[in-house]
């Protein structure tokens, strides 16, 4: 099941909000300079991702205190979808490769005999596209025009595979859940014009992406509630077209 969280709600509806706005000049947009002839943009790039988790220690049954998790960084393919609505305003579709990412035990050097601390005990692909409103200073002919982005991010977590490392730290074959997540997502990134129709782009982004982590050994459940808050770095180049 899927956490909407009040950070969702709030932007939610300012997306909703800024969608109003710049949809009242869309009509005008047309015949505006910047607004016509080429108003869609499909852009590739790489992903540069980091996670700055925090994470409730895991607990449960036979399960001694001080245990954590963390996600080391990954790239990925960055694939966008980009509409222009006005002059100033874009709505942006962010899908991109689905990374699979690691999760790395924190936390004492051994659980039991069981080697603890700096041990891959599970593994999961993120399906996490984000739909995006982009207001951009400047006027359209610029070179390089500065833009800011709000919007909501959709996270859900497949794949979802306990390591041998992992197995054996639960006591055993172990399952693990993580139910989709929703919320906001901000960004901030400069677009670069250095031809008619390419345009090249740099931008961070950090994303409020949190889930319930549960495993199941036997019949055993252990908990955390994880905020992954993952911050990621785009260099992309589009074409208008």
């Amino acid at each position: 099941m899927m956490r909407i969280t009040n950070s969702t709600a709030t932007a939610l509806g300012l997306v909703l909000g800024l969608a109003a706005l710049a949809g009242s000049g869309v009509a005008r947009a047309d015949n505006d300079v910047g607004a016509g002839d080429h108003p869609n943009l499909f852009a590739l790039g790489l992903y540069d991702v980091s996670f700055h988790v925090h994470a409730d220690d895991i607990s449960g049954p036979y399960t001694p205190p001080g245990l954590n998790v963390r996600n080391p960084s990954v790239d990925t393919l960055y694939i966008a979808y980009m509409r222009r609505l006005s002059p100033h305003f874009d709505a942006e579709l962010t899908l991109g490769v689905p990374p699979v990412t690691r999760s790395v035990a924190k936390g004492p050097a051994t659980v039991g005999s069981v080697p603890f601390n700096g041990e891959t005990i599970a593994t999961v692909r993120w399906w996490a596209p984000s739909l995006l409103l982009k207001y951009y200073l400047f006027s359209p002919s610029a070179m390089f025009r500065p833009y800011l982005g709000v919007g909501v991010n959709y996270t859900k977590f497949e794949s979802r595979q306990v390591t041998a490392a992992g197995d054996a730290i639960s006591g055993g074959p172990t399952s693990l859940a993580l139910p989709a997540s929703v919320g906001p997502v901000v960004n901030g990134g400069v677009a670069y014009h250095p031809f008619d129709r390419v345009t090249v782009i740099a931008s961070y982004s950090a994303s409020w992406v949190n889930s319930r982590l549960t495993t199941d050994t036997a019949g055993i459940l252990r908990t955390s509630h994880v905020e992954f808050n993952p911050r990621a770095i785009v260099v992309a180049v589009g074409y208008s077209f």
